[in-house]
């Protein structure tokens, strides 16, 4: 695969072209994050916030990597890996893997992470991750030199900050102008998302804020949200719990009026 994948590579150099990119993510913030990374790469990128757009995104079949939301509003990453092979024009004659394709969430399970490598994933990211890590994936499987070491965040110590401009600008390579922009499109998203977990747990139908929880949890990563970040992950955790649920909102807020 790795032999193929240079193949590609070297034919889009040889003709004058960056390689090109799909990346599929529903969350704003998120999106907005990754593709602020993705631009800084030697490549080009398209992007989709569900199965049906990327799809549509993809109708010419010449992306040289998928970069894949495990959880997408229409279906699953590995749902859309497979329809996404299934268009190749080399289905059927080279393996499967001849495009890698390279899954995020912000599910840290085990065991979804092992479902996505057997689906065919060749990486799984977690969110929320630093600009480094998610270009030092990207540019393996693209056989692109390697910059610097993925940062390596410690988190702080108790009580966690509102918000963390340092640990946020770390994740962005120190862009201010790319944080100040996803923290606008977070403070926007937040309110959506807080009023969808909160119906869905006030309904007795928990499962459906497993969804929106994923995602402001790693969006609340990616904008240095620290307090709510760990306040989402603990509610995600139990759901049926309603001490958290009220610490959640309140420190949700908190988040908002101190932004």
């Amino acid at each position: 695969m790795r032999r193929h994948m240079e193949g590609r590579i070297a034919m889009s150099i040889e003709h004058g072209m960056k390689p090109r990119l799909l990346l599929v993510e529903d969350d704003p913030t998120s999106r907005q994050f990754m593709r602020a990374v993705l631009d800084a790469l030697p490549c080009r990128v398209d992007d989709a916030g569900s199965i049906a757009e990327a799809l549509a995104v993809d109708a010419d079949a010449r992306h040289d990597l998928w970069l894949l939301d495990a959880n997408l509003p229409d279906g699953t990453g590995s749902e859309l890996l497979a329809q996404l092979r299934s268009r190749q024009p080399q289905a059927g004659q080279l393996p499967d893997t001849c495009v890698p394709a390279v899954a995020h969430t912000a599910d840290d399970s085990p065991e979804l992470r092992a479902q996505l490598i057997r689906d065919g994933f060749v990486d799984v990211l977690l969110k929320p991750l630093t600009a480094a890590s998610l270009s030092g994936s990207l540019r393996h499987w693209l056989g692109q030199p390697a910059r610097d070491p993925p940062l390596r965040i410690a988190e702080p110590a108790a009580p966690l900050p509102l918000w963390d401009d340092a640990a946020a600008l770390a994740a962005l390579n120190g862009s201010r102008s790319n944080l100040s922009a996803l923290r606008q499109i977070f403070l926007v998203e937040v309110t959506r998302q807080h009023a969808v977990i909160m119906a869905a747990i006030a309904r007795g139908a928990p499962a459906a804020a497993t969804q929106p929880l994923h995602q402001l949890k790693a969006s609340s990563g990616f904008v240095g949200a620290c307090r709510l970040q760990a306040a989402t992950a603990a509610l995600g955790d139990s759901l049926l719990e309603p001490e958290l649920a009220k610490a959640f909102e309140t420190v949700l807020q908190e988040t908002i009026s101190a932004a």
